[in-house]
């Protein structure tokens, strides 16, 4: 799936403002989950946009308790509801845990794409082994792969997995939980540009093929700033010096 450089992680927003000011300002790829509980807000925000639907890309996933093949169907019904729409751009799967059943579990939510509720199913929170006996299940292609990536947690395995296979990685968590704004590393890179620590940390995820990232933001300097990531483009030296910060920081390890 072609999907923007930067969207809007919605994890722990509950208001709709935000989400409406994103969409304004530029956002076209929001991303939600059951587990957010915040479905609901994320459906007023774009039901309150003069933006048309099939200008956003709208995902969310399904939680570790509704992948038993028989709940994948009520629970993206339950989602959409939620969200007010009669389909996803995509839909995935939050985590392979639970009720999760490779065959079955996806099975299913090909079946869920088939009837239209889905235009595409995705993945999240896979490892490498996981991800490669899901592509044997799945009759369609991975749309995207959703996981921590940052850089102090890179996940280079899953990276040229998605490079190789031609789809985007996902990328949450891009600003390590606001960690990248007191590195040394990245401050200094910030200064060369006239910019900030957390535009080059997303400068520097987008400066990778096939990564694409979703950080959240409320206020609207932040949301601008995350946007202004895409006309950063950082050197190689940069690129080099980011990649060999040591030391790493996993937020949601499984």
């Amino acid at each position: 799936m072609d999907l923007p450089a930067v969207g809007l992680g919605t994890m722990g927003i509950d208001e709709t403002d935000p989400i409406a000011r994103a969409i304004e300002l530029g956002y076209r790829h929001l991303d939600t989950a059951q587990i957010y509980e915040n479905e609901a807000t994320v459906g007023d925000a774009i039901a309150a946009s003069p933006v048309a639907r099939d200008e956003l890309t709208v995902a969310t996933k399904l939680w570790i308790d509704r992948l038993a093949a028989d709940d994948v169907r009520p629970g993206t019904e339950a989602s959409l509801d939620r969200l007010g729409l009669d389909a996803v751009d995509l839909l995935y799967v939050h985590r392979p845990r639970g009720d999760y059943e490779p065959a079955s579990t996806l099975s299913a939510l090909d079946a869920v794409a088939d009837a239209g509720l889905t235009r595409a199913v995705a993945l999240s929170n896979f490892e490498p082994d996981q991800l490669r006996t899901a592509r044997t299940h799945l009759d369609a292609p991975i749309a995207a792969h959703q996981v921590e990536f940052h850089p102090y947690f890179r996940q280079d395995e899953l990276l040229t997995h998605a490079q190789e296979h031609d789809y985007p990685l996902v990328a949450y968590s891009p600003l390590a939980g606001g960690k990248v704004f007191d590195d040394p590393v990245l401050e200094d890179i910030a200064d060369k540009y006239n910019s900030s620590p957390a535009t080059v940390a997303i400068a520097w995820l987008c400066s990778h093929d096939n990564v694409v990232t979703i950080p959240k933001a409320s206020s609207p300097a932040h949301l601008r700033a995350n946007l202004a990531a895409t006309d950063l483009t950082l050197d190689e030296a940069d690129v080099a010096r980011i990649e060999g910060i040591d030391e790493r920081v996993e937020l949601y390890p499984e």
